[in-house]
This record gives structure tokens, sequence and C-alpha cells, in this order.
């Protein structure tokens, strides 16, 4: 509980206030009586999905990001885990590639997650192109995979 109680703080936080570091979060937890480590908050940022964004400051601070990850079935990430051999960002596409025969499952799973910075999706035999808007979104989208692969 005591997680969910934090992070949903955290998201009222960055609302209210120009939060632009990990420790700055830190601090404002720590003042309302969280106790908190960098580590933590790490792991917060990254489950809610937070980047940082120009304020009107002029500062960057984080933001939470709209996208919510959809519901996909647990045999298609089991088998998306399973497949995956390697995962690369080239420029503003991620390259997935897995074992022979496998590229359409990998494709349809990434079609499934929906994520709001892949533009398209191409899969073949054993390698799946995700086009993404820019640089940034691609190594974004790479690291979310990462994290479903396990690595």
């Amino acid at each position: 509980m005591q997680r969910n109680v934090r992070q949903k703080k955290i998201l009222e936080l960055i609302k209210e206030k120009e939060i632009e570091t990990q420790q700055e979060l830190c601090s404002e937890l720590s003042a309302l009586r969280f106790e908190v480590t960098q580590a933590t908050v790490s792991r917060d940022v990254r489950e809610l999905h937070l980047y940082k964004a120009k304020g009107e400051s002029g500062r960057y601070r984080y933001v939470a990001s709209e996208w919510k990850e959809p519901q996909v079935p647990e045999k298609m990430l089991s088998l998306f885990r399973t497949c995956v051999v390697k995962i690369c960002t080239v420029g503003n596409t991620v390259v997935v590639k897995t074992l022979n025969g496998n590229g359409g499952n990998a494709g349809a799973v990434i079609d499934m997650l929906d994520y709001p910075e892949v533009v398209g999706t191409i899969a073949g035999d054993d390698t799946v192109f995700s086009l993404c808007e820019n640089i940034e979104k691609a190594k974004t989208v790479h690291n979310r995979l990462n994290e479903i692969v396990g690595k």
C-alpha cells in the first residue's frame, strides 16, 4: 500500500511544483514523512512513466505520461520474453530480433502494447521494426521492451 500512496503523492507533487531532479522529489517526499531513497524514487519515476519537459519557468520538470500500459495476455508476454533474442535502437527505429518464425508474434505484442511513441510496426520472420516519432521516443520504447523481457 505504501508504494501506491507514495506514487499517488508523486503525481500530485509534480502537478503542483516544477520538480526537476530525483533528489528534489526525494526531499519533497521526505518533508511529507515518506521514507524514500533515490533508488526508490528512480523506480517510481520509471513505473509511472514520468519524463521531463520544459516548465513555465524554463526549467525542466517531471511530468506524467498520458500513456497507460494496456493489458496484454500473459501468454503473449511469455511468448515475447521467450522468443526475443535482442533489442536495439537505430535512430528512431527499435529493432527486435527474435527466434526464427517469431517475428509476427513479437510484432503483434508490440502492437497490443499500443505505445504512443510507435508510429508503425513491420514484422518479418525473425525481425520487427518499430518506427518511432524520434530518437528519444525510440529509446523510451527500447527501455520498456527491455523491461518486459527482463534485460
